[in-house]
Protein backbone atom coordinates (compact mmCIF):
# COMPACT_ATOMS: atom_id res chain seq x y z
CA UNK A 1 0.00 0.00 0.00
CA UNK A 2 1.71 3.21 -1.20
CA UNK A 3 0.64 6.63 0.84
CA UNK A 4 1.37 10.04 -0.50
CA UNK A 5 1.03 13.08 1.79
CA UNK A 6 1.33 16.36 -0.22
CA UNK A 7 1.32 20.03 0.30
CA UNK A 8 2.10 19.59 4.77
CA UNK A 9 4.72 21.82 6.66
CA UNK A 10 6.80 19.27 7.61
CA UNK A 11 8.78 18.46 10.86
CA UNK A 12 11.19 15.72 10.38
CA UNK A 13 12.47 16.02 13.83
CA UNK A 14 15.83 14.88 12.89
CA UNK A 15 19.08 15.74 14.54
CA UNK A 16 19.08 19.57 13.07
CA UNK A 17 15.31 20.09 13.77
CA UNK A 18 14.49 21.24 10.15
CA UNK A 19 11.22 22.98 8.57
CA UNK A 20 9.76 21.67 5.52
CA UNK A 21 7.22 24.58 4.89
CA UNK A 22 6.05 22.32 1.57
CA UNK A 23 6.42 18.97 1.38
CA UNK A 24 5.61 15.49 1.19
CA UNK A 25 6.10 12.47 2.93
CA UNK A 26 6.28 8.91 0.77
CA UNK A 27 4.83 5.84 2.70
CA UNK A 28 5.03 2.29 1.80
CA UNK A 29 2.95 0.27 3.93
CA UNK A 30 4.41 0.45 7.46
CA UNK A 31 7.68 2.33 6.58
CA UNK A 32 8.97 6.04 5.13
CA UNK A 33 10.35 5.60 1.57
CA UNK A 34 10.31 9.69 1.39
CA UNK A 35 10.56 13.20 3.24
CA UNK A 36 11.13 15.92 0.94
CA UNK A 37 10.17 19.48 -0.38
CA UNK A 38 7.82 20.22 -3.65
CA UNK A 39 5.04 18.08 -4.34
CA UNK A 40 4.87 14.11 -4.54
CA UNK A 41 5.73 11.97 -7.10
CA UNK A 42 3.13 10.56 -9.51
CA UNK A 43 2.51 7.00 -8.26
CA UNK A 44 -0.28 5.11 -10.06
CA UNK A 45 -2.52 4.01 -7.32
CA UNK A 46 -0.95 5.36 -4.34
CA UNK A 47 -3.83 6.92 -1.74
CA UNK A 48 -3.18 10.59 -1.90
CA UNK A 49 -3.98 13.04 0.76
CA UNK A 50 -3.58 16.72 0.48
CA UNK A 51 -2.76 17.88 3.99
CA UNK A 52 -3.71 21.72 2.78
CA UNK A 53 -0.65 23.38 5.07
CA UNK A 54 -1.71 21.41 8.02
CA UNK A 55 1.23 19.99 9.82
CA UNK A 56 2.69 16.40 9.97
CA UNK A 57 5.15 15.19 12.74
CA UNK A 58 6.45 11.94 14.18
CA UNK A 59 3.76 10.53 16.40
CA UNK A 60 5.21 11.72 19.74
CA UNK A 61 6.37 9.48 22.88
CA UNK A 62 5.58 9.14 26.49
CA UNK A 63 8.29 7.56 28.24
CA UNK A 64 6.77 7.29 31.53
CA UNK A 65 3.19 6.20 32.77
CA UNK A 66 0.40 4.16 34.56
CA UNK A 67 -2.22 4.05 32.07
CA UNK A 68 -5.05 2.26 33.79
CA UNK A 69 -4.84 4.94 36.65
CA UNK A 70 -6.66 6.92 34.40
CA UNK A 71 -9.78 5.49 36.47
CA UNK A 72 -8.50 7.39 39.31
CA UNK A 73 -7.94 10.88 37.62
CA UNK A 74 -9.27 13.45 39.43
CA UNK A 75 -10.02 11.45 42.66
CA UNK A 76 -9.51 12.92 46.08
CA UNK A 77 -7.44 15.84 44.61
CA UNK A 78 -8.01 18.29 47.82
CA UNK A 79 -7.49 15.44 49.63
CA UNK A 80 -3.92 15.14 52.08
CA UNK A 81 -3.94 11.54 52.66
CA UNK A 82 -5.90 10.68 49.55
CA UNK A 83 -2.95 7.88 48.94
CA UNK A 84 -3.69 6.00 52.13
CA UNK A 85 -7.84 7.32 52.33
CA UNK A 86 -9.02 6.47 49.23
CA UNK A 87 -5.86 5.34 46.29
CA UNK A 88 -4.44 2.12 48.14
CA UNK A 89 -7.94 0.63 49.63
CA UNK A 90 -9.12 1.08 45.97
CA UNK A 91 -6.38 -0.43 44.45
CA UNK A 92 -6.39 -3.60 46.75
CA UNK A 93 -10.15 -4.21 46.45
CA UNK A 94 -10.94 -3.08 42.77
CA UNK A 95 -7.79 -3.19 40.44
CA UNK A 96 -8.53 -6.67 38.82
CA UNK A 97 -8.15 -7.69 35.18
CA UNK A 98 -10.93 -6.27 34.10
CA UNK A 99 -10.94 -2.96 35.76
CA UNK A 100 -7.04 -2.87 34.30
CA UNK A 101 -8.82 -3.53 30.67
CA UNK A 102 -11.01 0.01 31.14
CA UNK A 103 -8.15 2.04 32.50
CA UNK A 104 -5.98 1.01 29.34
CA UNK A 105 -8.21 1.56 26.67
CA UNK A 106 -9.50 5.10 28.64
CA UNK A 107 -5.98 6.05 28.33
CA UNK A 108 -5.42 4.72 25.02
CA UNK A 109 -7.95 6.63 23.99
CA UNK A 110 -6.80 9.58 25.32
CA UNK A 111 -3.09 8.93 23.94
CA UNK A 112 -4.70 8.73 20.38
CA UNK A 113 -6.73 11.89 20.74
CA UNK A 114 -3.71 13.83 21.79
CA UNK A 115 -1.18 12.62 19.29
CA UNK A 116 1.00 10.15 21.33
CA UNK A 117 2.14 7.17 19.35
CA UNK A 118 4.18 5.09 22.00
CA UNK A 119 4.04 5.02 25.61
CA UNK A 120 6.05 3.42 28.11
CA UNK A 121 4.07 1.86 31.04
CA UNK A 122 4.25 0.58 34.73
CA UNK A 123 0.97 -1.17 36.28
CA UNK A 124 -0.44 -4.50 37.52
CA UNK A 125 -1.73 -7.44 35.49
CA UNK A 126 0.72 -5.34 33.02
CA UNK A 127 0.00 -8.39 30.14
CA UNK A 128 -3.89 -7.44 30.17
CA UNK A 129 -2.30 -4.06 29.83
CA UNK A 130 -0.58 -5.15 26.64
CA UNK A 131 -3.70 -6.73 25.30
CA UNK A 132 -5.02 -3.62 25.08
CA UNK A 133 -2.09 -1.92 23.75
CA UNK A 134 -2.08 -3.96 20.68
CA UNK A 135 -5.84 -4.02 19.94
CA UNK A 136 -5.35 -0.04 20.24
CA UNK A 137 -2.67 0.35 17.88
CA UNK A 138 -0.07 2.31 19.25
CA UNK A 139 3.26 1.15 20.69
CA UNK A 140 4.10 0.55 24.12
CA UNK A 141 7.11 -0.23 26.31
CA UNK A 142 5.01 -2.12 29.13
CA UNK A 143 6.59 -3.01 32.68
CA UNK A 144 5.14 -5.58 35.23
CA UNK A 145 5.73 -3.75 38.19
CA UNK A 146 6.96 -5.41 41.18
CA UNK A 147 6.64 -3.95 44.73
CA UNK A 148 6.46 -4.65 48.17
CA UNK A 149 3.15 -2.85 49.23
CA UNK A 150 0.83 -5.34 49.01
CA UNK A 151 -0.01 -4.73 44.96
CA UNK A 152 -3.23 -5.91 43.68
CA UNK A 153 -1.59 -8.59 41.26
CA UNK A 154 0.87 -10.68 43.36
CA UNK A 155 1.95 -11.12 47.32
CA UNK A 156 5.20 -11.94 47.05
CA UNK A 157 8.11 -10.89 44.31
CA UNK A 158 8.26 -14.61 43.33
CA UNK A 159 4.87 -14.47 42.31
CA UNK A 160 5.84 -11.06 40.92
CA UNK A 161 8.46 -12.61 38.59
CA UNK A 162 6.30 -15.04 37.49
CA UNK A 163 3.78 -12.59 35.88
CA UNK A 164 7.03 -11.07 34.14
CA UNK A 165 8.03 -13.78 32.82
CA UNK A 166 4.39 -14.29 31.89
CA UNK A 167 4.29 -11.10 30.07
CA UNK A 168 7.57 -11.65 28.19
CA UNK A 169 6.70 -14.57 27.00
CA UNK A 170 3.21 -13.76 25.38
CA UNK A 171 4.91 -10.54 23.87
CA UNK A 172 8.17 -10.98 22.75
CA UNK A 173 9.07 -10.38 19.46
CA UNK A 174 6.19 -8.51 18.77
CA UNK A 175 6.15 -5.91 16.58
CA UNK A 176 4.77 -2.55 18.49
CA UNK A 177 4.68 -3.81 21.87
CA UNK A 178 7.54 -4.26 24.24
CA UNK A 179 7.62 -6.09 27.40
CA UNK A 180 9.43 -4.77 30.28
CA UNK A 181 10.23 -5.37 33.77
CA UNK A 182 9.44 -2.53 36.63
CA UNK A 183 10.56 -2.34 39.67
CA UNK A 184 8.32 0.53 41.66
CA UNK A 185 11.21 2.35 42.85
CA UNK A 186 14.11 1.75 45.25
CA UNK A 187 12.71 2.08 48.36
CA UNK A 188 9.75 -0.40 47.38
CA UNK A 189 11.98 -3.03 46.21
CA UNK A 190 15.05 -2.95 48.74
CA UNK A 191 18.26 -3.54 47.72
CA UNK A 192 17.64 -7.54 47.72
CA UNK A 193 15.09 -7.26 45.01
CA UNK A 194 17.24 -5.01 42.46
CA UNK A 195 20.06 -7.05 42.87
CA UNK A 196 17.67 -10.05 41.56
CA UNK A 197 16.20 -7.59 38.81
CA UNK A 198 19.69 -7.16 37.92
CA UNK A 199 20.30 -10.46 37.36
CA UNK A 200 17.23 -11.16 35.75
CA UNK A 201 18.08 -8.42 33.27
CA UNK A 202 21.26 -9.82 32.45
CA UNK A 203 19.71 -12.92 31.00
CA UNK A 204 17.48 -11.54 29.39
CA UNK A 205 18.84 -8.19 27.72
CA UNK A 206 16.16 -7.41 25.13
CA UNK A 207 13.71 -6.58 28.09
CA UNK A 208 13.66 -2.72 29.08
CA UNK A 209 14.06 -1.85 32.73
CA UNK A 210 11.79 1.28 34.36
CA UNK A 211 11.58 2.37 37.60
CA UNK A 212 10.67 5.31 39.46
CA UNK A 213 14.35 6.75 40.79
CA UNK A 214 15.22 9.56 43.07
CA UNK A 215 11.69 11.20 43.53
CA UNK A 216 10.71 12.03 47.44
CA UNK A 217 12.22 13.08 50.20
CA UNK A 218 11.32 9.49 52.25
CA UNK A 219 13.71 7.60 49.25
CA UNK A 220 16.54 10.05 49.91
CA UNK A 221 15.48 9.55 53.70
CA UNK A 222 15.72 5.55 52.72
CA UNK A 223 19.22 5.66 50.71
CA UNK A 224 20.90 7.45 52.86
CA UNK A 225 19.94 4.72 55.89
CA UNK A 226 21.80 2.40 53.66
CA UNK A 227 25.64 3.91 54.54
CA UNK A 228 25.20 7.28 53.81
CA UNK A 229 24.25 6.24 50.06
CA UNK A 230 21.56 8.66 47.60
CA UNK A 231 19.08 6.88 45.87
CA UNK A 232 21.03 6.63 42.29
CA UNK A 233 24.32 5.53 44.46
CA UNK A 234 21.98 2.30 46.01
CA UNK A 235 21.02 1.25 42.28
CA UNK A 236 24.30 1.03 41.17
CA UNK A 237 25.54 -0.58 44.46
CA UNK A 238 22.48 -2.89 43.67
CA UNK A 239 24.01 -3.73 39.33
CA UNK A 240 20.80 -2.03 38.06
CA UNK A 241 22.42 1.23 37.03
CA UNK A 242 22.84 0.21 33.47
CA UNK A 243 22.35 1.05 29.73
CA UNK A 244 19.10 1.37 28.75
CA UNK A 245 17.65 1.58 32.21
CA UNK A 246 14.25 4.01 31.88
CA UNK A 247 14.40 5.99 35.21
CA UNK A 248 11.05 7.69 35.66
CA UNK A 249 11.33 11.39 37.87
CA UNK A 250 14.96 11.97 38.61
CA UNK A 251 14.57 15.30 40.33
CA UNK A 252 16.92 14.69 43.68
CA UNK A 253 20.30 14.06 41.38
CA UNK A 254 23.84 15.83 41.70
CA UNK A 255 26.54 16.24 39.51
CA UNK A 256 27.77 12.92 41.01
CA UNK A 257 24.56 11.28 40.24
CA UNK A 258 24.59 12.94 36.74
CA UNK A 259 28.04 11.29 35.84
CA UNK A 260 27.30 8.21 37.05
CA UNK A 261 23.87 8.20 34.99
CA UNK A 262 25.44 9.13 31.87
CA UNK A 263 28.38 6.75 32.12
CA UNK A 264 25.80 3.87 32.86
CA UNK A 265 23.81 5.27 29.58
CA UNK A 266 20.53 5.35 31.92
CA UNK A 267 17.97 7.19 30.79
CA UNK A 268 14.97 9.69 31.59
CA UNK A 269 11.60 10.33 31.65
CA UNK A 270 11.11 14.20 33.31
CA UNK A 271 7.42 14.75 34.45
CA UNK A 272 6.94 18.05 35.11
CA UNK A 273 3.65 18.87 35.54
CA UNK A 274 3.01 15.65 37.89
CA UNK A 275 6.21 16.40 39.68
CA UNK A 276 4.82 20.09 40.20
CA UNK A 277 1.42 19.31 41.05
CA UNK A 278 2.94 17.33 43.90
CA UNK A 279 5.08 19.98 45.20
CA UNK A 280 8.34 17.92 45.02
CA UNK A 281 10.63 20.33 42.96
CA UNK A 282 12.13 20.49 39.92
CA UNK A 283 14.31 17.89 37.83
CA UNK A 284 17.89 19.61 36.60
CA UNK A 285 16.84 18.40 33.04
CA UNK A 286 19.25 20.69 31.10
CA UNK A 287 22.10 19.70 33.64
CA UNK A 288 21.05 15.98 32.26
CA UNK A 289 20.68 16.51 29.13
CA UNK A 290 24.31 18.49 29.00
CA UNK A 291 25.93 15.29 31.20
CA UNK A 292 24.44 13.33 28.06
CA UNK A 293 21.78 11.72 29.77
CA UNK A 294 18.78 11.21 27.19
CA UNK A 295 15.38 12.61 28.82
CA UNK A 296 12.12 12.55 27.51
CA UNK A 297 8.75 14.11 28.31
CA UNK A 298 5.88 12.13 30.22
CA UNK A 299 2.77 12.88 31.90
CA UNK A 300 3.24 9.81 34.49
CA UNK A 301 -0.12 8.48 35.59
CA UNK A 302 -3.60 10.02 35.22
CA UNK A 303 -3.79 10.29 39.08
CA UNK A 304 -0.97 12.36 39.53
CA UNK A 305 -0.91 14.52 36.41
CA UNK A 306 -4.29 14.12 35.67
CA UNK A 307 -4.07 14.08 31.23
CA UNK A 308 -2.25 11.75 29.60
CA UNK A 309 -1.25 14.59 26.52
CA UNK A 310 2.26 15.77 25.99
CA UNK A 311 1.22 18.99 24.82
CA UNK A 312 -0.09 19.92 28.53
CA UNK A 313 3.71 18.80 29.48
CA UNK A 314 5.81 21.46 27.02
CA UNK A 315 5.03 24.68 29.07
CA UNK A 316 5.47 23.34 32.25
CA UNK A 317 9.12 21.70 30.83
CA UNK A 318 10.07 24.74 29.34
CA UNK A 319 9.27 26.91 32.18
CA UNK A 320 10.42 25.45 35.21
CA UNK A 321 14.16 25.27 33.57
CA UNK A 322 13.35 28.82 33.01
CA UNK A 323 12.80 29.56 36.34
CA UNK A 324 16.11 27.19 37.10
CA UNK A 325 18.09 29.88 34.98
CA UNK A 326 16.02 33.04 36.02
CA UNK A 327 16.16 33.54 32.05
CA UNK A 328 14.06 33.35 28.94
CA UNK A 329 16.77 31.00 27.26
CA UNK A 330 17.12 27.89 28.76
CA UNK A 331 14.68 24.44 27.45
CA UNK A 332 14.02 26.58 24.09
CA UNK A 333 11.26 25.27 22.19
CA UNK A 334 12.71 23.77 19.67
CA UNK A 335 14.32 21.57 22.34
CA UNK A 336 10.95 20.45 24.37
CA UNK A 337 9.88 18.79 20.54
CA UNK A 338 13.30 17.17 20.00
CA UNK A 339 12.80 15.59 24.08
CA UNK A 340 8.71 14.66 22.48
CA UNK A 341 10.25 12.64 19.85
CA UNK A 342 13.21 11.46 18.85
CA UNK A 343 15.02 11.79 22.28
CA UNK A 344 11.82 10.22 23.78
CA UNK A 345 12.54 7.57 21.33
CA UNK A 346 15.92 6.87 22.38
CA UNK A 347 14.84 6.65 25.90
CA UNK A 348 12.79 3.58 25.29
CA UNK A 349 15.63 2.43 22.81
CA UNK A 350 13.61 2.51 19.88
CA UNK A 351 15.27 5.88 18.01
CA UNK A 352 16.53 3.28 15.43
CA UNK A 353 12.49 3.17 14.27
CA UNK A 354 10.57 5.76 15.93
CA UNK A 355 10.41 9.38 16.75
CA UNK A 356 11.65 11.31 13.07
CA UNK A 357 10.52 11.24 10.04
CA UNK A 358 13.25 9.93 7.78
CA UNK A 359 13.63 7.02 5.52
CA UNK A 360 13.36 3.68 6.37
CA UNK A 361 11.76 4.32 9.70
CA UNK A 362 8.23 2.95 10.93
CA UNK A 363 5.28 5.47 9.42
CA UNK A 364 4.55 6.55 12.70
CA UNK A 365 3.08 10.21 12.81
CA UNK A 366 0.53 13.10 13.12
CA UNK A 367 -1.08 15.74 11.69
CA UNK A 368 -2.50 18.88 13.54
CA UNK A 369 -4.19 21.70 12.06
CA UNK A 370 -2.84 25.37 12.51
CA UNK A 371 -5.87 26.98 11.63
CA UNK A 372 -7.13 28.00 14.95
CA UNK A 373 -6.81 31.65 16.14
CA UNK A 374 -4.77 30.90 19.50
CA UNK A 375 -1.76 29.54 16.86
CA UNK A 376 -1.77 32.40 15.06
CA UNK A 377 0.75 34.38 13.63
CA UNK A 378 3.01 31.32 13.52
CA UNK A 379 6.32 33.08 13.38
CA UNK A 380 8.37 30.07 15.74
CA UNK A 381 6.29 26.73 14.99
CA UNK A 382 8.41 24.87 17.73
CA UNK A 383 7.01 28.25 19.98
CA UNK A 384 3.38 27.70 18.61
CA UNK A 385 3.60 23.97 19.69
CA UNK A 386 5.05 24.20 22.86
CA UNK A 387 2.80 27.03 24.43
CA UNK A 388 -0.15 27.36 21.99
CA UNK A 389 -1.15 23.81 20.29
CA UNK A 390 -3.84 21.91 22.46
CA UNK A 391 -4.68 18.11 21.61
CA UNK A 392 -7.91 18.65 20.43
CA UNK A 393 -5.77 20.08 17.18
CA UNK A 394 -4.88 17.06 16.33
CA UNK A 395 -6.53 15.26 13.49
CA UNK A 396 -5.17 12.12 12.28
CA UNK A 397 -2.90 9.80 13.96
CA UNK A 398 -1.18 7.16 11.84
CA UNK A 399 1.00 4.18 13.22
CA UNK A 400 3.41 1.59 10.98
CA UNK A 401 1.01 2.83 8.11
CA UNK A 402 -2.05 2.46 9.70
CA UNK A 403 -4.54 4.97 10.55
CA UNK A 404 -5.89 5.17 14.01
CA UNK A 405 -7.47 8.55 14.15
CA UNK A 406 -8.97 10.66 10.76
CA UNK A 407 -10.39 13.72 11.46
CA UNK A 408 -10.87 13.64 15.07
CA UNK A 409 -12.32 10.00 15.03
CA UNK A 410 -10.44 7.03 16.50
CA UNK A 411 -10.82 4.01 14.16
CA UNK A 412 -9.54 1.70 16.81
CA UNK A 413 -11.30 1.59 19.52
CA UNK A 414 -14.92 2.16 20.24
CA UNK A 415 -15.51 5.19 22.10
CA UNK A 416 -19.06 4.25 23.70
CA UNK A 417 -17.98 1.37 24.82
CA UNK A 418 -14.60 2.19 26.34
CA UNK A 419 -16.27 5.42 27.96
CA UNK A 420 -18.96 2.84 29.38
CA UNK A 421 -16.69 0.30 30.78
CA UNK A 422 -14.34 2.56 32.57
CA UNK A 423 -17.63 4.90 34.34
CA UNK A 424 -18.85 1.62 35.50
CA UNK A 425 -15.62 0.55 37.73
CA UNK A 426 -15.59 4.81 38.52
CA UNK A 427 -19.57 4.08 40.38
CA UNK A 428 -17.90 1.60 42.08
CA UNK A 429 -14.92 3.34 43.23
CA UNK A 430 -17.87 6.48 44.22
CA UNK A 431 -19.44 4.01 46.29
CA UNK A 432 -16.46 2.62 48.28
CA UNK A 433 -14.95 6.24 48.85
CA UNK A 434 -18.71 7.45 50.38
CA UNK A 435 -18.46 4.31 52.64
CA UNK A 436 -14.86 5.02 53.70
CA UNK A 437 -16.12 8.89 54.13
CA UNK A 438 -18.94 7.77 56.30
CA UNK A 439 -16.69 4.87 58.52
CA UNK A 440 -14.89 8.11 59.52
Amino acid sequence: MTTLLTNALILPCTSDMPVIERGHIHIENDTIKAVATGPAPQIPGANIIDANGDLIMPGMVNPHCHMAMSLFRGLGEDVDDRLYRYILPLERKFVRPEAVRAGTALAALELIESGVTTVADMYYFETEVARVVDKAGIRGVLGQTLADFDPPDHNSFDEGFVLVEQLVAEFSGHDRVIPSIAPHAPYSTGMAVMERVARWADDHPDVPVQMHLAETDAEMDWAAKLGGLRPVEAVEKAGLLRKGLICAHCLYVNDSDMEKMAHAQVCVAHNARSNGKAGRGIAPVEAMRKAGIPVGIATDGPMSGNTLDLFSQFAPVSMFQKLLGHSRKPMPSVEVIRMATIEGAKVLGLDEKIGSLEPGKKADLIRIDLSPARMQPIYDIYSTLVFATMPTDVRDVMVAGQWLMRDREVLSLERKIVLRDALQVASAFKAEMARIDAAG
